[in-house]
């Protein structure tokens, strides 16, 4: 028999429709922790990212037999996740803001963050999870996808359902909106104290 840890997701999923429920589990472990810190980071909630994460893992085993498995599951359940974070949005009209601006302004005095090379440190991947908190979601769930969950375009583009060309666009704009942020808060560049 083949470990469950050598099977790809799509196996497993097949494995789960066609005669062992049980094996879900497995999906639920390999995944659980990514969508928790998407979801943390633009809810900023442990209880909500918490609801948001389970409903999606249920709405996902519910839907499995829709699955085509000759697609990618994390795109597939990256798509769930997002679809349940963004009605918890739309329900609750929430607006996900940040307070230091002083991270954004490192950030900013900082070559243009082009490559996923450049956000290795953990200083820089922190000035950037604040500056997506501050963006709206259009811009922040590309940018988190990219830079976080370390998703290709193409990925991205399949879990938004937004063409690749746009998902390219947005982090282009979100990283432009960021600037324009900073400068606005800080009085053109020049910090108030």
């Amino acid at each position: 028999m083949v470990k469950q840890s050598t099977l790809s997701d799509e196996e497993i999923v097949e494995v789960v429709r066609s005669s062992d429920k049980n094996k879900y589990r497995v999906i639920v472990e390999r995944y659980q922790d990514k969508l928790y810190r998407y979801v943390f980071r633009m809810t900023k909630d442990n209880d909500v990212t918490n609801d948001i994460v389970q409903q999606a893992f249920i709405k996902a085993y519910k839907n499995l037999q829709g699955f085509d498995t000759k697609r990618k599951f994390s795109s597939w359940i990256y798509r769930i996740t997002h679809n349940e974070t963004m009605n918890y949005f739309q329900k609750n009209k929430r607006n996900i803001k940040i307070d230091d601006a002083s991270l954004l302004d490192k950030l900013l005095h900082r070559e243009q963050v082009t490559d996923r090379d450049e956000v290795e440190s953990e200083e820089l991947k922190q000035i950037m999870q604040e500056v997506i908190n501050e963006l709206p979601i259009n811009y922040s769930a590309p940018l988190s996808l990219f830079y976080y969950e370390d998703k290709s375009y193409e990925e991205i583009s399949e879990i938004l359902h937004i063409p690749v060309n746009t998902v390219g666009t947005r982090i282009r704009r979100g990283r432009a909106k960021a600037k324009e942020l900073y400068l606005r808060k800080t009085n053109n560049g020049e910090r108030k104290y």
